[in-house]
């Protein structure tokens, strides 16, 4: 496997990989909101290019893609990890962790201070992901996320902001 910057030749297999990862068995025809959001991300302002990552394996297929965009902590810059995918026929083979170690390292390698993200808490705190109402000075977009909205720091972005979490404006549209 290796990770590696999406380019525009990819688009078409990452939008296959999103909506395989995130097809929803009650409704197989529909196409799932995360590849409109990937779509919509990408052709807004919040997109950054260095932090959309695809997975490929040994034939240079995409299995699996990360994407980080601009949000907000108060007014300071930070980043919302989402989505994150992997095609079902290569999930549960370190993809997604190879995936998030990569995101993260480039963040931190970009000087991003935080990231936050709306997820399963058991997953993500392999990462260093945290609940963010457990007092880390970030409040979660919505308070009924709880332990589900989570914040990790990084350690190149120095003092971590405080204040309400805003995503993209395309998360908006969900």
């Amino acid at each position: 496997m290796m990770i590696r910057r999406e380019t525009a030749g990819d688009v078409a297999a990452i939008r296959t990989v999103v909506g395989a990862a995130f097809a929803r068995q009650v409704e197989p025809d529909r196409l799932p909101a995360e590849v409109i959001l990937v779509d919509e991300l990408r052709a807004g302002a919040a997109w950054i290019p260095a932090l959309s990552l695809v997975a490929t394996n040994a034939a240079d297929d995409i299995v699996g893609h990360v994407l980080c965009t601009r949000a907000t902590v108060g007014a300071a810059p930070v980043l919302a990890l989402a989505p994150l995918g992997v095609r079902p026929d290569h999930q549960r083979r370190g993809v997604g962790h190879a995936l998030m170690h990569a995101v993260l390292g480039a963040a931190d390698a970009l000087d991003e201070p935080l990231v936050g993200l709306l997820g399963d808490p058991v997953y993500y705190s392999r990462f260093g992901f945290r609940p963010a109402d457990e007092g880390g000075g970030v409040i979660a977009p919505q308070p009924a996320w709880g332990a589900h909205f989570q914040v990790r720091t990084l350690t190149a972005g120095g003092p971590s902001p405080r204040g309400r979490f805003s995503y993209p404006e395309a998360f908006d549209r969900l």
